[in-house]
C-alpha cells in the first residue's frame, strides 16, 4: 500500500423572486437531490442531518446560493425501491428541475432511462463507462457527468487487502452488501480477490430497511470479520451495523470514514464529504449555463484510510505501523 493512501487514525419551473422596484430579478434555480434511503427529513434544513446532503449544501452556499432567494432544493427519497426512482424522476421533470443529483449507479441507470435531457451528475462509485452510462470518461455525452471512480468491484477487493492486513490470520470474511444496489459481477470479482488472499467468503444479502435475516446468518456461520459494502443503505443504517459489530466483537472494514468517526474499526474509501461539495462545484456550472456533453468525469480522489484506535484496543488488535501517518518533523 501507498503511504499516501494512509492520512490518519482516529481516536475516538423557473420562478421569479418578488424584488424591489428598479432592482435586478433574481432567477431561481431549481436542484433536485434524489436519496436511495435517506428519510427527507434527514435531507433538509440548514444543516441536514445526513452528512452528504449537508456537504452539498453548504457547498453551494459556498458558490452563493442561497434557498429562498435564487435556490429551491428539491430532496427526494426513494424508500429503498428502486421501482420508484422513475416515477420520482418524472415528477421531478414535472417540475421543471434544472439539474439532478443522484449517488449509485442503480439510481443514475433509472434517472437517465426517464429522461435524457435534464442533466444528472453522478456521485460515486462505480464504472460508468462499464455500466453503459456514459461513453467514455473523456467525453460522456448525453446528459451524465459528474465524479467517479474505479469499479465498485475493484474498490471491495481493495478493502479485501487492507483488512487482511490488519488481520493476517483472517480465513473467512462476510461481505455485507443489498442485492438492489450490487453492481455487476460483484460476487465473481469478490471470489476471485479473496482467493489471492487465501481466504474464503461468506455472502450476505439485505435489503433496504431489513439486515435480521443477514445478521443471523453471520452469528450462526462465525466468520472472521466482516466487510461492509459502500452503499446508500448501509450508510443511513451504518449505527446499527457498527452496534451489531460490536456486540458480536467483529473486526469490520467500510468504505467511507462516516464509519470509522463512529466508532467502526476501520475504513478505506475516498472522502465523498469533500466529494459531495465537489459536486456543488458541477451544478454551478450547469447553472451557469454550461454544456456537459463534453465534460470529462473526475476521479473520486486518493483513497483514505481511517482507523479507529479506541475500537480497535477494544478488539485487542495491533494497528501495524505502517498503517499510521508519519510522523511530523
Amino acid at each position: 500500500m501507498r503511504r499516501r493512501d494512509f492520512l490518519r487514525v482516529l481516536c475516538g419551473a423557473g420562478v421569479l423572486w418578488p424584488v424591489t422596484a428598479g432592482a435586478q430579478q433574481t432567477k431561481m434555480h431549481r436542484v433536485a437531490y434524489l436519496s436511495y434511503a435517506a428519510p427527507v427529513s434527514e435531507l433538509t434544513g440548514a444543516n441536514p442531518i445526513n452528512p452528504f446532503a449537508r456537504a452539498f449544501l453548504h457547498g453551494l452556499r459556498s458558490l452563493g446560493y442561497v434557498e429562498g432567494q435564487d435556490l429551491i432544493m428539491e430532496w427526494r427519497n426513494a424508500e429503498g425501491r428502486l421501482d420508484r426512482v422513475p416515477e420520482i424522476v418524472r415528477e421531478l421533470v414535472s417540475v421543471n428541475v434544472d439539474v439532478i443529483v443522484v449517488g449509485t449507479v442503480p439510481l443514475v441507470r433509472a434517472a437517465k432511462a426517464v429522461t435524457q435531457t435534464i442533466p444528472i451528475i453522478m456521485v460515486g462509485t462505480g464504472n460508468p463507462v462499464e455500466e453503459g452510462l456514459i461513453e467514455s470518461l473523456a467525453r460522456p455525452g448525453g446528459n451524465v457527468t459528474g465524479l467517479a471512480g474505479v469499479s465498485g468491484n475493484e474498490n471491495a477487493a481493495k478493502r479485501l487487502q487492507v483488512l487482511k492486513e490488519l488481520l493476517p490470520g483472517m480465513s473467512r470474511v462476510a461481505l455485507l452488501n443489498s442485492k438492489a444496489e450490487r453492481i455487476g459481477g460483484w460476487e465473481q470479482s469478490m471470489e476471485v480477490a479473496a482467493r489471492q488472499l487465501g481466504i474464503s467468503v461468506l455472502f450476505v444479502e439485505h435489503t433496504p430497511t431489513d439486515y435480521a435475516a443477514g445478521f443471523a446468518l453471520i452469528e450462526r456461520e462465525r466468520p472472521d470479520a466482516l466487510s461492509v459494502a459502500f452503499n446508500a443503505a448501509n450508510m443511513i443504517n451504518r449505527h446499527l451495523i457498527i452496534e451489531f459489530a460490536a456486540k458480536n466483537r467483529l473486526p469490520a472494514m467500510y468504505g467511507v470514514r462516516e464509519f470509522a468517526a463512529n466508532s467502526g474499526l476501520i475504513s478505506y474509501g475516498p472522502n465523498y464529504t469533500d466529494i459531495y461539495k465537489q459536486a456543488a462545484g458541477y451544478v454551478d456550472r450547469i447553472l451557469k449555463g454550461a454544456k456537459l456533453q463534453n465534460w470529462r468525469l473526475s476521479s473520486l480522489g486518493d483513497f483514505q484510510l481511517v482507523i479507529n484506535s479506541k475500537t480497535a484496543k477494544v478488539l485487542g488488535l495491533t494497528i501495524p505501523p505502517h498503517f499510521l501517518p508519519a510522523p511530523m518533523r
